[in-house]
């Protein structure tokens, strides 16, 4: 059987101007696939390759594969539909399959404008997609697709839109094993350092519920490995890759302290960080508890920390259930400038209730805190996050593609969307003009020098490539056009289907005592039921486990969290 994986072709100017990243997806599916015994796989990066539709046509044509599957994160949703179409032109009988976030939430919707997408695959996809593919090698589809755990697919003979059983997530995620022979490692650079870059992950899930935050839905229950065979993996990358850096796929990595100590640990034991570089996602409340051990964090390799400081106002941090301080940010900023690790603060703006004021106070924040990076996100509205059934009468903008952390969604009740984006542009200008005269070239010599500028160097090209914030392609050239802009919204686009968690009812209740027992573990919210509240209550678990500022205790020696939450 031959199988083929595509990355749909998606830009938007975010994350991607630092560089080239490797689909991991397609390497953790293709080796659950070679493991099963289904070795004809190919992977197409459409997006590294900038490959127009008729070019992945042509080796769609080619290849002639029996099945294609994609992934596709919200914004790339329409990308990967045309995609799987165009498959089912090439081929009526090819089997389409997509995965992802979106599709996962979403999978009425896109089945609805998508008929052409045989099955979704909701939720983590290795052992999934070994079931349909067994199912389609055995003759047996799509006559026996209801007895498959985790998908959704439009009955053809109804015209109804069936969703089985949610799957259980997996449990021992130390035999997940990636093939990352499937990737072009020649084409992923990370521009910052010139070198290959990696995107491994150490653990699954987050116990915690940032309200504007839907990851911890998706992979529901938290699970690590074993850092030793984290370290493998890692040492497998550079050895045969010539992978020199690498950032952790986890919502926060150092969630279990414990655990990512000895992921420092066997770093340091194995010489890896003479020669690989690392960077993180995390918390504040983390680098708060880890203060003493932060100088070894850096012997270890960890050169840059991405904060979750959100928000300069406490409101936001307060709407966002951050239960974090603006004080906390600011000290957790100086605390990783001190160990010399490159510290970048990440500010959400573009809410209904910003202000040409509230940005000035973002601002105002970066220099008082002087973090070495800063990146000012726009407020996605995701339709599966609980914060959006919050503002969800602020949402005009259905247009998923645009729905990309560098496109006002939310027009904010005191601006027009295109004076936020200029705002928000005069906080990066007057940032990192500062920087680049004043901080990076005297930041002393070594790595750390190294890497600022090299981060200048990634954001000077953005800019003259007009790809930054995808500010080319929208006709922004600085205050003067502020007016002019056109973000390209598809209006005729709208949400059909209310977002709705993709478990079953009953799944949901199971599984909120874990989440419960999590966030107590690890010192998040009260630790407290209110009384008479029910103790199954999704909601309530929800609400007690608040998430993702935690409180000042968080995972310590506790080996894992969660582990049970789906038995």
């Amino acid at each position: 059987m031959r199988i083929l994986l595509i990355h749909p072709n998606y830009h938007s100017g975010g994350a991607e101007i630092a560089g080239n990243w490797p689909p991991s997806w397609a390497a953790y599916l293709a080796g659950s696939l070679r493991n099963a015994g289904y070795t004809d796989v190919r992977f197409v990066d459409a997006m590294t390759n900038n490959l127009s539709d008729d070019q992945v046509r042509d080796i769609l044509a080619r290849e002639m594969p029996d099945v294609v599957g994609l992934t596709a994160i919200t914004p790339s949703i329409y990308k990967a539909e045309r995609l799987l179409q165009i498959a089912k032109e090439e081929n009526p009988d090819v089997v389409t399959l997509l995965g992802g976030i979106h599709a996962t939430f979403m999978f009425q919707q896109v089945l609805a404008e998508a008929p052409w997408i045989d099955a979704i695959v909701r939720g983590e996809g290795e052992e999934i997609l070994i079931d349909v593919i067994r199912t389609i090698d055995d003759g047996q589809w799509p006559s026996g697709r209801r007895d498959i755990r985790g998908i959704a697919y439009r009955d053809e003979e109804t015209h109804q839109i069936v969703a089985t059983e949610a799957a259980p997530t997996i449990k021992d995620v130390d035999q997940i094993d990636p093939d990352w022979s499937i990737l072009e490692w020649e084409k992923y650079t990370y521009i910052p350092l010139n070198r290959r870059v990696a995107i491994p992950n150490m653990a699954r899930g987050c116990p915690f519920t940032c309200s504007f935050c839907s990851q911890w839905k998706f992979w529901r229950d938290y699970r690590i490995r074993d850092p030793k065979k984290v370290v493998d993996e890692i040492e497998m990358l550079y050895r045969r890759y010539d992978v020199r850096f690498f950032i952790l796929a986890d919502e926060e990595p150092t969630i279990n302290r414990k655990k990512f100590v000895q992921f420092c640990e066997e770093l340091i034991a194995r010489g890896l960080p003479e020669h690989v570089q690392w960077g993180i996602n995390t918390r504040v409340t983390d680098i708060l508890r880890d203060e003493e051990i932060l100088p070894f964090y850096r012997k270890a390799g960890l050169i840059h920390v991405s904060l979750g400081t959100e928000a300069a106002a406490q409101l936001k941090l307060d709407r966002f259930n951050k239960e974090t301080k603006v004080a906390d940010n600011k000290r957790a900023v100086q605390l990783l400038l001190e160990a010399g690790i490159v510290v970048e603060a990440q500010f959400i703006v573009g809410l209904e209730n910003e202000t040409a004021e509230t940005l000035e106070e973002t601002y105002q924040m970066a220099e008082d805190w002087k973090p070495d990076l800063a990146n000012w996100s726009m407020y996605t509205p995701w339709p599966f996050s609980d914060l959006f059934q919050e503002i969800r009468d602020k949402v005009e903008i259905y247009d998923f593609e645009k729905y990309n952390f560098v496109t006002p969604i939310i027009k904010p009740q005191a601006l027009d969307r295109g004076e936020l984006l200029d705002r928000v542009m005069s906080n990066y200008r007057r940032f990192y003009m500062k920087k680049a005269l004043f901080s990076y070239p005297w930041s002393g010599t070594g790595a750390r020098r190294r890497y600022l500028l090299g981060c200048l160097w990634a954001f000077m090209k953005a800019g003259f490539e007009r790809k930054f914030y995808n500010l080319g392609n929208i006709g922004y050239w600085g205050p003067q056009t502020k007016r002019t802009v056109n973000f390209h919204f598809d209006q005729s686009r709208t949400m059909d289907v209310a977002a709705a968690d993709w478990e079953a009812r009953a799944d949901r209740s199971r599984k909120a005592v874990g989440r419960l027992a999590a966030a107590k573990a690890c010192g998040g919210g009260t630790g407290q039921m209110e009384e008479g509240v029910e103790s199954g209550s999704a909601d309530r678990a929800a609400a007690i486990a608040k998430a993702c500022g935690g409180s000042t205790q968080q995972m310590g020696d506790v080996d894992a969290v969660g582990s049970n939450a789906a038995q």
